[in-house]
């Protein structure tokens, strides 16, 4: 199963991108959120991916953050709920709201989805209620999250891949080192020695 791509972002629609990996372009569904979170067109990117496979169709979906990912699958196991619902949710509400939506069971913030009546919203709040403490929430405003415009992604190549490797080889999830390369990069610059970047990005996903 694709886990995750990391390559250039060749080409961005209304709700997917094309992930350019080593001349392979993988198309990948994505919220809004996600979408606004990869950066230009041109750019290094990383998406972390969710596979689906029907009688039909088969399909991927791109997330900037694991996070995010994590709560798609949670979404989708909602009766009535579809890849494309639980793409519309994670669009209106970031992960942190979602948990706090479903934890006081206010079934009001997640029907401002596009396509989620209040009879559905009642029903992912319902069920997901006793699971949200226990999901992870990131972004702006929520526990572990960066500042607003630090990029979801570290570089795919060279320094910042490995930068990342060396943070997850350390025990922290794939999502939080890339947060936190991409953060150091942004501070020390392209030109940063790999220790040094290193260094600053172990503060950043540890603070």
């Amino acid at each position: 199963m694709i886990a995750r791509l990391s390559g250039i972002l060749a080409e961005v629609g209304e709700d997917w991108a094309i992930v350019d990996c080593h001349g392979v372009g993988y198309l990948a569904f994505c919220s809004s959120r996600t979408l606004a979170a990869l950066g230009e067109v041109g750019e290094a990117c990383t998406v972390h991916t969710q596979l689906q496979v029907s009688e039909n169709d088969m399909r991927l979906l791109g997330f900037a953050e694991a996070a995010e990912r994590d709560w798609f699958r949670l979404l989708t196991q909602v009766q009535g709920v579809g890849s494309k619902v639980a793409l519309a949710i994670l669009s209106a509400l970031s992960t942190g709201e979602l948990r706090d939506a479903c934890g006081r069971g206010d079934a009001a913030m997640v029907a401002r989805a596009q396509g989620v009546g209040p009879k559905l919203a009642s029903r992912i709040v319902n069920e997901l209620k006793d699971k949200a403490g226990a999901m992870p929430a990131s972004g702006p405003g929520s526990a572990g999250g960066f500042a607003a415009g630090v990029a979801a992604a570290a570089p795919a190549g060279g320094l910042g891949a490995d930068a990342v490797s060396a943070l997850q080889n350390l025990g922290f999830k794939p999502a939080v080192a890339a947060q936190a390369v991409a953060a150091a990069l942004a501070e020390l610059g392209e030109d940063a020695g790999e220790g040094d970047l290193i260094r600053v990005a172990l503060k950043k996903a540890a603070g």
